[in-house]
């Protein structure tokens, strides 16, 4: 079991909050994520920005591809862009197209998806998949169960690697111990708290102290 990676989400408005968010814990993190938000409001400025300013990092395009896999992903890669994502209800054509043009695709696992869909995401190469609560089920009040840990580890052992996001914060994660999970991808729960850069560091020396 691997030690698992820290993401943090930019689901900030405008690129200028976004870049003062990243220069606060930038280097202590794994991944940086240009948001959903952040990319429909700012493009793929955001993303050429973000690659500027941390040229060594991996940086992942949120976009939520449904359609034209190609076209978006070769955009997302030619701002700087390592990584992109897709939503679980694309087609596999257009997630073979997305992949043909980035290093790796993440597929969002939103809605009635199945694990049937999963096998034929496997079968089209993509082995990356974001496990959610979503925002707005958290704001409805969902938590984080049983139910949702065994859905991850049973993408664990169809041989997925699972990031899990969704109101992430440093006590959540000792929920997951015993899981293989590959990244945890946290935005508020660091972006928006006092003290960023210091929170950054408790995350992952607690992912180090569960997982390590």
């Amino acid at each position: 079991m691997g030690l698992p990676k820290l993401q943090i989400a930019l689901d900030n408005d405008v690129l200028s909050e976004a870049l003062y968010s990243i220069t606060q814990v930038g280097d202590e993190v794994d991944v940086i994520e240009a948001g959903t938000i952040l990319c429909l409001a700012e493009g793929m400025e955001a993303v050429r920005c973000l690659r500027a300013l941390y040229p060594d990092k991996i940086i992942l395009a949120d976009t939520k591809c449904a359609d034209a896999g190609g076209t978006v992903a070769k955009n997302c890669a030619l701002a700087g862009a390592n990584w992109m994502t897709v939503i679980c209800c694309a087609t596999i054509p257009t997630m073979k197209a997305a992949l043909k043009e980035v290093q790796d695709l993440q597929v969002e696992l939103y809605g009635d998806w199945t694990f049937a869909e999963a096998e034929t995401w496997m079968e089209a190469g993509l082995v990356q998949v974001v496990y959610h609560q979503s925002r707005d089920a958290l704001f409805a009040g969902e938590t984080w169960s049983e139910v949702d840990l065994n859905k991850i580890r049973q993408l664990v052992a169809m041989g997925f690697k699972v990031s899990v996001t969704g109101g992430l914060e440093m006590e959540t994660l000792r929920l997951f111990a015993g899981i293989d999970v590959y990244a945890f991808i946290a935005g508020r729960g660091i972006r928006d708290v006092a003290n960023p850069r210091q929170a950054a560091r408790e995350f992952k020396a607690e992912i180090k102290r569960i997982w390590g």
